[in-house]
């Protein structure tokens, strides 16, 4: 799965993105009904940011900010890293553990095409792990 490209993984339906003047609040909702952990933000269909679950935290609940008031543009990461979708899922993952971040959008010529998080790349393995585990506990 790590040789795979972003490409061939990516499925840009699943993607869940917000205008940039959208609450905090309502940004933090849509990604708790769509079991997101992170929002892409969109100004004039390009993408302006990334608002994520440590943002809320760090950046609006610590500080003591209402979330219903302030909007992602505020709080955002501006000018996010981004991978292009042939970059390779392993790639992809060792530039995100070298530069501390969780989710790596994928762009391609200006266009939003998806977003790699780091728990979803680990998902089908951890998948395998609980697979195999369950089938030696019903040996014992």
């Amino acid at each position: 799965m790590l040789s795979q490209s972003i490409g061939s993984l990516e499925d840009a339906d699943t993607v869940v993105s917000v205008p940039s003047q959208t609450s905090v609040a309502d940004a933090a909702a849509l990604m708790v009904a769509k079991g997101a952990s992170a929002v892409l933000v969109v100004e004039n269909e390009a993408l302006a940011g990334i608002f994520t679950e440590h943002d809320i935290v760090s950046r609006v609940i610590a500080p003591g900010l209402d979330a219903a008031e302030v909007q992602v543009v505020d709080v955002m990461t501006r000018e996010p890293l981004t991978g292009d979708p042939g970059m390779l899922l392993g790639h992809a993952l060792l530039v995100m553990h070298e530069r501390g971040i969780r989710h790596l959008p994928i762009v391609r010529g200006g266009s939003i095409f998806g977003i790699v998080c780091a728990r979803d790349a680990l998902d089908p393995e951890l998948e395998e792990f609980v697979c195999e585990e369950r089938r030696r506990e019903s040996y014992r």
